[in-house]
């Protein structure tokens, strides 16, 4: 399989498993306390929207990052590494991930695998397959789209669902913030 063929399944996997997401992990009703504002339609617009401008981009203006190749390379290696850290995130949540910011009545702060590490490990797989997006063009300005815009909504995002959470669980939401960081590891 060439490395073009992979990096193409690698986006179309990533784009199915969105959509399947939306369609059967959203919050609905019940003991479920929805907080969304919005966040779920500003984050996969902002999203697919850096995506498709950064195809256009790319496709009008020749690549400025050097690397050919290996750029390519490291692209992919990093489109897997964060399609794992959101996959492993999402199933450590289990019943409890929504595409939509929400609560449920038996819900209880996950402190084990990734998220003893980072508050949002699912945000933080989306970060690096924007990275790995944004360096899989070879082009500077498409790296700025991938990043800049889709980090602020997810920016956005995170700042609703801590104040979710923190409505949920008070004082042991606000300690777990305390010991661990919202979205890169020992950095932020």
């Amino acid at each position: 399989m060439s490395l073009s063929t992979l990096w193409a399944w690698l986006m179309y996997g990533w784009a199915a498993g969105e959509i399947l997401l939306a369609v059967f992990v959203r919050a609905r009703g019940g003991r479920t306390n929805i907080q969304d504002r919005g966040t779920q339609f500003i984050l996969w617009g902002v999203i697919f929207g850096s995506i498709f401008a950064t195809e256009w981009v790319g496709h009008v203006f020749p690549g400025s990052i050097p690397g050919g190749h290996w750029l390519r390379v490291a692209s992919v290696a990093l489109m897997l590494i964060g399609l794992t850290v959101r996959i492993t995130a999402i199933v450590t949540l289990g019943k409890f991930f929504t595409v939509n910011v929400a609560t449920h009545a038996s819900q209880t702060i996950q402190r084990r695998g990734l998220y003893s590490v980072v508050r949002h490990p699912s945000y933080l797989g989306l970060e690096i397959c924007f990275l790995a997006v944004g360096l899989h063009s070879r082009n500077w300005a498409c790296l700025a789209l991938m990043l800049l815009l889709p980090t602020l909504a997810v920016l956005y995002r995170i700042h609703v669902e801590e104040q979710a959470l923190l409505g949920a669980f008070g004082a042991e939401y606000a300690e777990y913030s305390r010991t661990t960081k919202r979205l890169i590891p020992g950095v932020y």
